[in-house]
């Protein structure tokens, strides 16, 4: 069975290709803070997501097959 990754429970390679396209990273990123219930982080993600917080959830997808988590409220 495929590992699953952090983009709503998708593949990995499914997240790394969403992760590669800034404008479905931004999406897919702050839909699953909304998803978890943390409303600040997904805010952050939403005002913020084209910045380098894209740049950091490619490298972590890539090495570590989960997206930035800087705030966990």
């Amino acid at each position: 069975m495929a590992k699953r990754s952090d983009y709503f429970g998708l593949g990995y390679l499914v997240s790394v290709i969403l992760a590669i396209i800034p404008v479905t990273a931004w999406i897919c990123g702050f839909v699953t803070r909304f998803m978890e219930g943390k409303i600040v982080a997904g805010l952050i993600r939403l005002i913020f997501g084209f910045t380098i917080v894209w740049i950091l959830d490619l490298i972590l997808m890539i090495v570590s097959k989960h997206i930035l988590r800087l705030l966990n409220i």
